[in-house]
């Protein structure tokens, strides 16, 4: 018998349309030998379950289903692809767990602490991993621009501390430039966090463990015109060049794969992440944890997977049938 599958996009966050993309792949992808997919759109309280119809029903949260032509359809599984809250930061996975359906993604506490860009440093600061010096500002605490500057230097990135997709993000150059960019950020969330500038060789591995194996994808290097991998460079054809496999030496290869490994342990990830570093040097910075990263046709991992000669809805299954063994 099929399972149900709710293949869960959409969100609260800017990136929307992001996720809506990456839910639709998804849904193209599975396989439809196994598992019986739907499109749920999730928008503040208004979820909706697209049918093969193109009419939309609603979802009843009260016990995650919907009720196709009176009959109640209760989902046996999420497959969560929101970018963004409340996909990315604990909140959906809480829902979940209290209506004991599995999910594709990392747990509450762990999806939650690698949302929060500033708490996660700090955490794998605990097991050596090397970041950039960082300050987190919030409109509670509010921090001077001058000890701002002494902490991370300049020139030095502001961005919102929970968010993806580069929204609300400015490299500041001078010191006249802070405020405008705090505020900026300030625009898609409640904390800012800012960093030092590390110049180096930007890179973003992907990877996905299950209790039978561990797949790391090849590193891509990022090189972008931009000042910096904003959302003109990620999202514009032309705008960036994603080289993968990246341009790195064996050693420092194996040492980001290795690196990737642990964080993802550390963190307790679970499904598919993809983790971006800068390498300035020999050293490796960690620069943070995508939990739910894009998986439209486009995006860099499934890019990845197709570079290791593997199929994405092979990965895809994979995460889905380990929920179940």
């Amino acid at each position: 018998m099929l399972r149900n599958i709710a293949i869960v996009g959409g969100g609260d966050s800017s990136e929307y349309v992001i996720s809506v993309k990456s839910a639709a792949q998804i849904i193209e992808l599975i396989n439809k030998d196994k598992y019986r997919p739907f499109a749920v759109t999730v928008k503040g309280t208004e979820w909706f379950a697209k049918m093969p119809d193109g009419s939309d029903i609603p979802v009843d949260l009260r016990d995650f289903s919907i009720s196709p032509n009176g009959k109640k359809l209760r989902f046996e599984y999420a497959f969560i692809i929101i970018h963004g809250t409340p996909g990315e930061n604990g909140k959906l996975q809480a829902y979940l767990d209290m209506q004991k359906i599995p999910y594709s993604t990392s747990s509450v506490l762990s999806s939650a602490l690698t949302f929060n860009k500033y708490a996660c440093k700090i955490y794998l600061k605990n097991f050596g991993i090397t970041t950039a010096e960082a300050v987190m500002i919030n409109k509670k605490r509010s921090v001077s621009n001058e000890a701002i500057i002494d902490k991370v230097g300049l020139p030095c990135f502001v961005k919102p501390n929970n968010g993806g997709s580069s929204f609300g993000t400015s490299r500041v150059n001078k010191a006249d430039e802070m405020e405008d960019a705090i505020r900026e950020a300030f625009k898609e969330d409640n904390e800012v966090i800012v960093e030092s500038f590390v110049k180096g060789t930007e890179i973003s591995c992907g990877l996905v463990k299950t209790s039978e194996e561990e797949i790391i994808f090849p590193i891509t290097e990022i090189v972008t015109s931009n000042e910096f991998f904003d959302y003109e460079a990620k999202y514009t054809d032309g705008m960036a060049e994603e080289i993968t496999p990246a341009r790195l030496s064996d050693d420092i290869t194996k040492r980001c794969r290795q690196l990737a490994s642990e964080i993802y342990d550390n963190l307790d990830c679970r499904g598919i992440v993809r983790i971006d570093f800068i390498i300035r040097g020999n050293q490796i910075y960690f620069l943070e944890l995508n939990s739910i990263p894009g998986m439209s046709r486009e995006s860099i991992v499934p890019k990845q997977i197709r570079a290791m000669g593997l199929e994405v809805e092979d990965i895809i299954d994979k995460v889905i049938e380990d929920t179940f063994r």
